[in-house]
């Protein structure tokens, strides 16, 4: 399984809040979510990102409350995957569970930039800087973890029966 797309770069302690505000959370479909994502970070995202784009970050990413709503508002917003020196660790697992990929990776989220062509090859781990012509060895997922991913998280990896 691999990813590749532009990046959205963003700083420590991006809280659930600011993935997809309160005020939206009388909704729980995706596209509608995927409508307001990261808006009270960055007006702009949700008018640039494109289908397969990555979001790097640095410290404790997706912190604060343990809405599932956040990573289902990446994920619908198109984002192949996030890159983050650590993760709130229930964002972590809320993520897996909804089949979004994400990496720890303290190296690639302190040299990544904004706009730089990234490329994660989810088997393996690594991550290529196609902009700068560098790569990181991230932490590969456990197939199981794969299989998540694949059918799209947990509930249809379940309905799935495998």
């Amino acid at each position: 399984m691999k990813a590749s797309g532009s990046v959205f770069k963003y700083g420590d302690n991006v809280d659930t809040d600011v993935i997809i505000p309160a005020r939206y959370l009388n909704s729980s479909d995706p596209a509608e979510l995927a409508k307001h994502c990261m808006e009270d970070i960055d007006k702009e995202f949700i008018h640039k990102v494109k289908s397969g784009d990555i979001i790097v970050a640095n410290k404790n990413f997706g912190c604060g409350s343990s809405r599932e709503h956040a990573p289902i508002a990446i994920k619908a917003a198109g984002v192949s995957c996030v890159i983050a020196e650590t993760f709130a660790r229930i964002f972590y697992r809320n993520s897996i569970n909804i089949g979004l990929p994400i990496i720890e990776c303290p190296k690639a989220s302190q040299e990544i930039e904004a706009g730089d062509q990234v490329e994660i090859d989810f088997d393996t781990g690594m991550i290529y800087n196609k902009t700068k012509g560098t790569s990181y060895q991230g932490q590969a997922f456990p197939e199981f973890m794969q299989k998540l991913i694949e059918a799209g998280g947990l509930v249809n990896y379940i309905n799935e029966g495998k």
